[in-house]
């Protein structure tokens, strides 16, 4: 055989093995209130376990602002809107992230992601798993401060003094931002900066956040049974209060929201695409082999 055709036909076989090996999907996470990209003890943490289980995994923690200290602040007062702003713009510029991930939030962070989604996503989320998020928001917050600083869980206290929805507060406080009145519905209606938005709860509808909504692959909701963190802990399955009421519980299913599919979530769930967990434990409490056998098996290990 000619040396230019074995030649040719060794080139043809390396791009072949090349084109041939998958790249695994990356990963992105997106912390609570109180936390940062890169605690050790939580998401530091987790990202060695995702990667430590998954060979050669890109796992991206986010980070809002440019240091540990500024990222938790951030994560209480910094207007969300601003912070999903802020990460359109990084996702998109990070080459490793080009071709899409999925995404696990840890409690807050699962209704930024949505957010995400619902409004850029470009690079696209394959799959979107929700850690105790608050997808119809809280109404209450916990007795028990999330915060090691004392002078933090003070600030939230004195903003939610003057009123959670005052325009200075709902610029300025997180928690604030994803809070749903069930008895004053219609000044969570006109006051509500974020999660009335995001869940498309006003008269006039965003098409785009339905269309890119649907998009996803699957939507993992886990709730925690235990939780005393989320008012109500349903939140995190999409549940809520009955409008009118502070008791009366509202499923998925029965809500608006769901019936009138506001964003897709409907759709979704009727073609198999809605995946509810649960497990026993407060907030946030897992193990890490139930995540890898419940979370990081099923719905991280995919590729490209």
């Amino acid at each position: 055989m000619d040396k230019s055709l074995i030649l040719l036909s060794i080139v043809l076989i390396f791009i072949s093995n090349i084109e041939s090996q998958e790249t695994i999907r990356p990963t992105v996470l997106w912390h609570g209130i109180g936390d940062t990209c890169c605690y050790p003890f939580s998401m530091g943490r987790m990202k060695k376990l995702i990667e430590a289980n998954l060979e050669g995994i890109y796992v991206y923690s986010v980070e809002v602002g440019d240091s540990i200290a500024a990222d938790e602040f951030n994560s209480y007062f910094m207007n969300v809107n601003d912070q999903i702003d802020q990460m359109c713009a990084k996702f998109k510029a990070n080459g490793n992230l080009t071709n899409g991930f999925n995404a696990v939030g840890f409690s807050q962070g699962s209704q930024f992601l949505r957010a995400y989604n619902e409004r850029c996503n470009d690079p696209p989320i394959y799959n979107l798993i929700t850690l105790g998020g608050q997808h119809q928001g809280v109404y209450g917050l916990p007795d028990t401060c999330l915060s090691m600083n004392g002078t933090i869980c003070q600030m939230v206290r004195d903003l939610l003094d003057l009123g959670v929805y005052e325009s200075f507060v709902q610029d300025h406080l997180v928690p604030a931002e994803y809070w749903q009145d069930s008895l004053n519905y219609d000044e969570y209606l006109e006051k509500s900066v974020f999660i009335a938005d995001i869940n498309n709860a006003r008269s006039q509808k965003n098409s785009t956040y339905y269309k890119n909504f649907i998009s996803l692959n699957k939507l993992v909701l886990v709730k925690f049974n235990n939780d005393t963190i989320v008012i109500p802990r349903e939140s995190e399955w999409f549940g809520f209060y009955t409008p009118g009421s502070d008791k009366d519980i509202q499923t998925m299913e029965e809500t608006d929201l769901y019936i009138e599919d506001w964003i897709g979530l409907r759709y979704l769930d009727e073609n198999g695409q809605v995946i509810k967990l649960s497990t026993d434990g407060n907030h946030l409490q897992f193990t890490d082999d139930w995540f890898v056998q419940n979370i990081l098996t099923p719905y991280l290990n995919n590729t490209i």
